[in-house]
């Protein structure tokens, strides 16, 4: 198999993290101002990029997929539950980034939105077909072209006009900033292990990741608050029109969409090998971009942060779970059919965190629910003895 390098990891989660949806839940911060809104957005990518790094290390050491690492700690049949809640939210994921790319491109080139759609879809399509390992040129170059075309954009909200706009909306309070926060890198945490499974130097090629990835997606939520709070905007398209960018906003627009969802609909192939093995993940790729475009065309998805709390309580508890399995207890259960007890600590997790949502602490809901999963993981295995 052919090895991915550190740079090219790093490329990778460069282009997961420059992403319209990034910058579109960033616009959300204004309320909290610049400097409260800024200290959220970097408690929440320190404690969601810990987690992301973790999970990733996982599989960069033992040479699995993401949802195969699952099935250590939850059995070869446990895993599968996890793995179908994973290509499901992956659909969601993929369907959500192809609506906002298109719903922002045809704001600069107004064609139709189904028309981008289609454009978007056959775009990820192509990085599918090329694969993850073979991109290495494409990948330089769209890096290249989003990382100067986001100075851009940068320049442009704040540096420009130099006045601050009123912002509208209600501030939500700090904790729930942060876990606004941490919940898109927690979206990643099912995904990361599919490609440091590949990397010549897992441990490296993991920091890489993670650090591309945090620097990346925190500076993606910042253009979103910056041009809410200095241009009074936050429609990205809009801005972009105003700037004079023509051309180069598309081509943000459309690289962006189109080498983050690639993400997701590769992943969603891989994890879809782990419920059938017959499953060719490459095809099964295409099939969950197709899906996308249709329910992209289809459907409304302008909010998504309920979506993204979802997501959170039904994976933080899964890789709290993993943690403690991996790094505290040293176990593997992939050969049996299920694991019960990580089973039964999972579900108290999801309802712990769905409990937390109402509470209001300082630091999100992430942050306890999974130091309490994972103490509560040991103290289970501890006192029942059961290997």
């Amino acid at each position: 198999m052919k090895r991915t390098s550190n740079f090219q990891n790093g490329l990778i989660w460069f282009g997961a993290g420059v992403s319209l949806a990034e910058i579109l839940t960033g616009t959300a911060f204004a309320p909290l101002g610049i400097g409260r809104g800024f200290l959220a957005i970097l408690v929440g990518h320190l404690i969601g990029c810990a987690l992301l790094f973790l999970a990733g290390y996982i599989g960069g050491r033992t040479r699995l997929s993401a949802m195969e690492t699952v099935k250590m700690s939850f059995g070869s049949r446990g895993g599968v539950l996890f793995a179908a809640l994973n290509v499901l939210q992956l659909v969601g994921w993929t369907a959500i980034m192809i609506y906002d790319g298109a719903l922002a491109c045809n704001g600069i080139f107004s064609t139709g939105a189904w028309v981008w759609s289609l454009v978007i879809g056959g775009l990820i399509a192509v990085w599918i077909l090329v694969g993850i390992t073979n991109l290495g040129l494409i990948n330089k170059i769209a890096m290249a072209a989003l990382f100067v075309l986001t100075l851009v954009l940068c320049w442009v909200i704040f540096f420009r006009d130099g006045a601050s706009a009123a912002v509208s909306g209600e501030a939500m309070s700090f904790g729930a900033a942060v876990e606004l926060a941490v919940a898109m890198p927690l979206s990643w945490l099912p995904l990361i292990s599919d490609y440091t499974r590949e990397a010549e130097h897992p441990f490296g090629a993991t920091m890489a990741s993670t650090l591309s990835y945090f620097a990346v997606s925190c500076w993606m939520y910042v253009i979103g608050m910056g041009a809410a709070i200095y241009t009074g905007e936050s429609d990205i398209a809009a801005i972009m029109v105003k700037a004079g960018l023509g051309v180069a906003a598309l081509v943000i627009l459309v690289l962006s969409t189109v080498t983050t969802t690639f993400l997701d609909a590769y992943s969603a192939g891989v994890s879809a090998e782990s419920i059938w093995s017959k499953l060719d993940g490459r095809r099964s790729a295409i099939a969950v971009t197709v899906i996308g475009v249709i329910g992209a065309i289809a459907f409304p998805m302008d909010d998504i942060t309920d979506f993204l709390y979802l997501i959170g309580s039904v994976f933080a508890p899964m890789i709290a779970v993993q943690i403690a399995d991996n790094f505290l207890l040293h176990r593997d259960s992939s050969k049996r059919d299920f694991d019960a007890l990580n089973l039964g600590v999972w579900l108290a997790g999801f309802l712990l965190y769905r409990w937390l949502m109402g509470v209001d602490f300082v630091l999100g809901c992430t942050l306890p629910d999974m130091v309490i999963v994972a103490a509560l993981c040991v103290a289970a295995r501890k006192l029942t003895k059961l290997d």
